[in-house]
């Protein structure tokens, strides 16, 4: 039994005919016809009622071909990733993306990637840093788009472009009249993401905070989006900091946003596994974001003011 007559099997089971059967698979109706007493023969059953112009499948033969189905889609399946191997920048690229990162930079690169990698099929997949890199190890991912270094001789990382924070304040707050902003003034009422999202120590940090925060809400706000946030900085419960990239949604919130004093920001990576076999795909990937954000979070950083 090999795969050609398995192929045969399902043509003739499709059309019924074995004249359009032998035209789709580009053989005679006769070599057909042999291949398939072949694996009649092989198999010891009958696999179809013969008539001068039909052919139906017997029982045996319905009982056998969605394993016939199965076979050859999975033999089709390991051609199609021998094929991606051999061509690096073709097929499937699952790319992880921080969700502080994926809502803004996405409809950014999604288009240069298509037009530049046309054979790449890329797949976002969002969550945090510590479910990304997860995900990358298992081999759910091929790279991962973070704001952190990696750590570990399994992974390896590539800086791609520099992102500046900018102090994102309620109209009316006493900051906002300022050209820039200290970021240790923002320490007394900011606001920041749940335990879990890199920006959250990241703008601690920045702000000299470790843990205890003020505010109107006592500390009490740990967001799992920064959309909610930029909706709570714009109803004037707070501050805080928010990626350059993020600087159009703050402005159509009506939040006034305002460069850093010590122009505080994060390095965005992409990350891959040391073992990974396209590895020409991770640095083609990475080119095109590199080259499409190159000059853009300076600019947002400027525009604040």
């Amino acid at each position: 039994m090999n795969l050609r007559d398995l192929r045969y099997l399902l043509a003739l089971a499709e059309h019924g005919h074995f004249g359009r059967a032998a035209e789709a698979c580009g053989i005679s109706q006769p070599t057909l016809s042999v291949q398939l007493r072949k694996l009649e023969e092989q198999l010891g059953v009958t696999l179809f009622e013969r008539t001068s112009k039909t052919a139906a499948p017997t029982a045996a033969c319905e009982r056998l071909i969605g394993h016939v189905r199965v076979a050859v889609a999975e033999a089709d399946a390991i051609l199609a990733v021998a094929r991606d191997l051999r061509d690096p920048l073709a097929g499937r690229f699952r790319l992880g993306i921080i969700p502080t990162l994926a809502p803004y930079l996405l409809p950014l690169v999604f288009a240069p990637l298509r037009a530049a990698l046309p054979a790449l099929e890329v797949e976002p997949w969002e969550d945090q840093t510590t479910a990304l890199l997860d995900r990358l190890r298992a081999h759910g991912l091929d790279a991962a788009l973070l704001a952190t270094e990696v750590d570990g001789p399994d992974l390896a990382s590539q800086a791609l472009f520099a992102e500046p924070f900018l102090a994102a304040l309620p109209p009316e707050h006493p900051l906002a009249g300022c050209p820039m902003v200290a970021e240790a003034d923002l320490a007394q009422d900011i606001l920041v993401l749940a335990d879990g999202h890199c920006l959250r120590e990241q703008a601690l940090a920045a702000c000299g905070q470790s843990g205890a925060l003020g505010g109107a809400l006592g500390g009490t706000l740990r967001s799992a989006s920064l959309s909610t946030l930029l909706n709570m900085v714009a109803a004037g419960y707070g501050t805080t900091l928010i990626p350059g990239l993020a600087a159009g949604a703050a402005q159509d919130a009506g939040i006034v946003l305002r460069p850093l004093a010590a122009r505080a920001g994060r390095v965005v990576r992409i990350a891959w596994r040391t073992s990974f076999p396209r590895r020409a795909a991770v640095e083609a990937v990475g080119e095109v974001i590199a080259t499409r954000l190159r000059g853009f979070t300076a600019g947002a950083a400027a525009g604040a003011v």
